[in-house]
């Protein structure tokens, strides 16, 4: 693919994540959308053969940016709770910093758009929550901790917190800012969270 296509590409998909962000609760057509970019509609469908397409393209960017993160920080924090803590810090800031992209993680941008990207949202969601469990699984190995309740419902409540704040900045128009409070509610969050394990004999 020319490097050309791909500044197109680009291009389209930061119009319409723009537009997510300028235009919260309307629905977004490609009619719209190439006056937003300034081509025709026929040459917006050249580089994307549907606008569930270009929807797509913004979930990959999604992915490949906040995986490619996490990957980073399992390799340079060894402690779990710090990893957690990372992690979903890494999650507000990507939200807080690319408002549009955000109304389609929490499916306000996606009514009426096909199944197959409601999936993505909730894939992205769940490795998100299995990354998570395996964390603290590997905190009881490697540190002797384990949480105060099952693996799984800890891994849950660590993802709720964090998705209740992006869901409130969507629902305030973006004013609300899904780090705000954050660095304060996290220790709270945390108390009482982990308890030593026995030491292996």
């Amino acid at each position: 693919m020319s490097s050309e296509k791909i500044n197109r590409r680009q291009q389209i998909l930061q119009a319409l994540a723009h537009m997510l962000e300028a235009s919260p609760g309307a629905r977004i057509t490609t009619a719209a959308l190439a006056k937003e970019v300034g081509f025709s509609e026929a040459a917006l469908y050249r580089h994307f053969p549907s606008k569930s397409k270009m929807f797509e393209g913004l979930i990959e960017f999604i992915e490949d940016t906040v995986f490619s993160r996490v990957s980073l920080i399992l390799q340079e924090e060894p402690s779990a709770l710090a990893r957690c803590q990372k992690i979903l810090h890494l999650l507000l800031a990507f939200c807080e910093r690319n408002p549009g992209i955000t109304r389609l993680l929490t499916g306000d941008a996606l009514t009426g758009e096909t199944e197959r990207l409601h999936g993505r949202i909730l894939q992205f969601f769940d490795r998100l929550e299995t990354q998570l469990k395996q964390i603290l699984r590997e905190a009881e190995l490697r540190e002797q901790l384990r949480p105060a309740i099952p693996l799984g419902g800890a891994a849950n409540l660590l993802l709720a917190s964090a998705e209740g704040r992006i869901v409130q900045y969507v629902r305030s128009g973006f004013k609300r800012k899904p780090t705000e409070y954050w660095a304060e509610q996290w220790p709270v969050l945390m108390a009482g969270f982990f308890r030593e394990t026995a030491l292996a004999q």
